[in-house]
């Protein structure tokens, strides 16, 4: 594993956002996913490194990408510079720097246009950008789904632009990992940054340490320990352990927790980073609708109902099944998993222990 870690860079390499303002200049092809990165980076840098940031909408090419972009913008909470009107990128950029510089904002993102394929046009284009604004860091983003594709864009980019870092995007699979280890060896660059998902914050700081122990399965715990401190709230943490030391955790409870869990990222992404999960996980069709049908169920039911699991009778159990479209059969096993799942956690807060539980659960069979 050691030397497959070597291979793709040894230790995280870091970010340059500093300067007055901090440049990122964003590239790749059409599709692989800089709009929706570009977001990803400023909700990081806002929300991680506390800086003010300014997206810049310079691709003038494709239909609605500035609307894009605005969409993107908004969903994080950022500003975004554009000129409708103007169809000369590197002006734009230009512009947006000086507005960046008037306003004062740390970081400024530039979204550059991709296209299908490289060409000396789009080459020439971002060249001259680079150029206008020296930005204080390139970065080329590729989809990891490209495969070998990926190695040859990236090899491109780089011998014209000689760019400071690569990003993945849609790396929701430890085979494609193998896109790490090729780029990593072909350009010599670092990787920065992993994009998992379509959520903006899906977006991990690459660790080729991590990487290498999910590509030969060993899984990830300590980036799955660092999404659940993310989303872990102390104080509703023990209210939530008094509820189930007093048995009084329901339905409003186990939804809450489940919202938690999707806040975390992509469900096969975070069941990848469980030690052996990869493997039962590989050939399985998993996000997170498989959480669709539970919500549906407790949905259906009653203010009263969901704070008060005990009073759920066949009557009631119908009714729900005809609110969500389920069948009775669904409810029926869902309320009895909940019940299995709720003594258990009763049974560990006592401290009866793991071995008493299973032991328990072994005689009802």
């Amino acid at each position: 594993m050691d030397e497959m870690v070597d291979l793709m860079g040894g230790q995280a390499a870091g970010i340059n956002f500093k300067g007055n303002p901090g440049v990122i200049l964003i590239s790749g092809l059409q599709g692989s996913g800089k709009t929706t990165f570009s977001g990803k980076l400023s909700l990081y840098l806002k929300e991680k490194k506390n800086q003010k940031v300014l997206l810049v909408a310079c691709d003038v090419y494709r239909p609605a990408a500035i609307d894009q972009l605005s969409v993107v913008a908004e969903s994080v909470g950022v500003e975004v510079y554009k000129e409708v009107d103007n169809k000369k990128p590197v002006e734009i950029s230009k512009n947006a720097i000086e507005y960046a510089v008037n306003q004062k904002f740390d970081v400024v993102i530039i979204d550059t246009a991709g296209r299908l394929a490289v060409d000396e046009e789009m080459m020439a284009e971002i060249a001259a950008i680079k150029e206008a604004v020296t930005p204080s860091e390139t970065l080329f983003v590729v989809d990891s789904m490209t495969g070998q594709d990926a190695v040859n864009t990236a090899k491109a980019f780089n011998e014209r632009l000689n760019f400071d870092g690569v990003v993945l995007t849609k790396l929701d699979g430890d085979t494609r990992g193998g896109a790490a280890l090729s780029i990593k060896y072909t350009v010599g660059k670092p990787i920065k940054f992993v994009s998992t998902g379509e959520k903006m914050d899906a977006l991990d700081v690459f660790y080729p340490e991590r990487m290498a122990q999910r590509i030969l399965g060993m899984g990830d715990i300590v980036s799955l320990v660092e999404k659940a401190q993310e989303q872990f709230d102390e104080k509703e943490a023990k209210k939530l352990e008094s509820k189930i030391r007093k048995n009084k955790f329901d339905f409003n409870d186990f939804l809450a927790q489940m919202n938690q869990i999707k806040k975390m990222g992509d469900l096969k992404s975070i069941m990848g980073m469980i030690p052996g999960m990869n493997k039962l996980t590989k050939d399985l069709d998993i996000d997170n609708s498989a959480f669709t049908k539970v919500e549906a169920i407790i949905f259906s039911m009653t203010p009263d109902e969901r704070k008060n699991p005990e009073i759920l009778n066949m009557n009631r159990k119908k009714r729900i099944a005809l609110g969500c479209g389920k069948s009775i059969n669904d409810v029926n096993m869902f309320i009895k998993q909940f019940d299995q799942m709720k003594k258990m956690m009763q049974m560990m807060s006592t401290g009866k222990g793991m071995g008493n539980a299973m032991q328990q659960m072994r005689m009802k069979r």
